[in-house]
């Protein structure tokens, strides 16, 4: 994606904006108007960002020297923040003397802006009339918030935190492979009750989950995520269904399953369930106490030996043999596709990171290690391949953070 700098003391939360936009696995190239540079150097941007960082109109070392047509032609969002009430009228305007002037113009993706400026001139309103006039031309406004200011008043105008912002782009990228297709994601653990005070769970925080629902709706596909206990916050645009125990997530599956293109099971459920719930607090009186368990529902199986399944993913946590271990299971359970992980101290739960070994009929897919954003992003794209072909082909990929950039 492609970041505009405006020249407000807001400029410094660019470095983590960049940094957070990096993780979440975009690639980011920076435009910086010439006062941006007198709050933050394009070094330090460029230094998070990877890649130089773009201050001038007439660039010799451009492409035909018209390096605001590259960047107009790369960017598949175009965010500027913080946007000055100076910016938002140099864009109401068409001005394009300098060169975010000139790649806004230029620019055919979306487009969106994050305001900052005293909260008197987000008043005013010739600054209204700008807002109003970007909005009905179809750029996205995210922000301003409320709060403290760097002049020392207080009201609105500050620039929205750069996780904020992060979150709300998220929205700005679906690249329509899903478009048209219903999709339910499972995510998170499950719990399973002892008495009214504890359970049986797992280390599963939910992420690779609910980076796995963001991705498919940034496809375009209608998403439910059916979601375990977590703290996360529901992805733009995803229906979101909360469930406690094993059992209460499979009646929810299969309430949304039907009519459904593509279910994927990242949640890690629980095997097993106490076979009795005691209905007061159990106290400690023994020096061991055996717990009878049963089994739970294998939601993943019952979804594909449905009449007429959708296309199933199914996750394959393992400590150990992880390759074979997801081989066996989608045999096993007639799954049309599996993705194996490592779990375990550093890996797989509650992490920000993780690695995916992908296999299908005939086929299998390396996902090294990166962000889980990016990763769920990878892992929604094998999916839409397979739906796309008519037939697999015996083949091995790998994919390395160039090819997904």
């Amino acid at each position: 994606m492609l970041l505009g700098v405006t020249g407000g003391i807001a400029a410094y939360k660019a470095a983590e904006l960049v940094r957070l936009l990096r993780g979440a696995g975009a690639s980011v190239r920076v435009v910086m108007t010439a006062g941006a540079q007198e709050f933050i150097t394009p070094l330090t941007l460029q230094a998070l960002s990877g890649n130089p960082v773009h201050t001038e109109l007439l660039d010799s070392t451009a492409e035909a020297a018209m390096g605001h047509i590259e960047l107009a032609r790369w960017a598949d969002v175009l965010l500027i923040a913080p946007a000055t009430a100076d910016c938002l009228a140099r864009l109401v305007q068409g001005r394009a003397d300098d060169l975010l002037g000139a790649v806004s113009l230029a620019c055919e993706a979306p487009k969106a802006i994050a305001p900052a400026m005293n909260r008197a001139m987000w008043d005013n309103p010739a600054t209204q009339a700008n807002l109003d006039t970007l909005q009905a031309r179809g750029l996205h406004v995210f922000g301003p918030d409320s709060g403290e200011q760097a002049c020392g008043e207080i009201g609105p105008g500050r620039m929205e935190a750069p996780a904020v912002l992060v979150e709300r782009l998220s929205g700005l990228f679906r690249n329509g492979r899903l478009a048209g297709r219903r999709v339910v994601v499972t995510a998170g653990p499950t719990r399973e009750a002892i008495d009214p005070v504890r359970f049986i769970s797992n280390h599963s925080s939910g992420r690779m989950g609910f980076a796995v629902a963001r991705a498919a709706r940034e496809a375009g596909a209608e998403v439910i995520l059916v979601s375990g206990p977590v703290a996360l916050e529901t992805p733009p645009g995803v229906r979101r269904i909360d469930v406690i125990s094993a059992a209460d997530m499979h009646a929810a599956v299969l309430e949304q399953v039907p009519g459904s293109d593509i279910f994927i099971a990242v949640a890690a459920v629980a095997d097993y369930r106490p076979a009795t719930v005691a209905g007061q607090k159990l106290h400690k009186r023994e020096t061991a106490m055996t717990l009878e368990l049963q089994r739970n529902p294998d939601i993943l199986a019952d979804v594909a030996a449905l009449p007429d399944p959708p296309f199933t993913v199914g996750f394959a946590a393992e400590t150990e043999l992880v390759l074979q271990g997801a081989k066996n299971k989608r045999v096993a359970k007639r799954v049309d596709m599996i993705a194996a992980n490592l779990v375990g101290a550093g890996h797989g739960f509650d992490v920000d990171e993780n690695a995916l070994h992908v296999f299908w009929e005939n086929g299998e897919c390396e996902l090294p290690r990166t962000g889980k954003t990016r990763l769920a992003a990878q892992l929604v794209s094998l999916v839409a391949d397979q739906l796309d072909s008519n037939n697999t082909h015996d083949k091995v990929i790998s994919i390395n953070a160039k090819d997904s950039a």
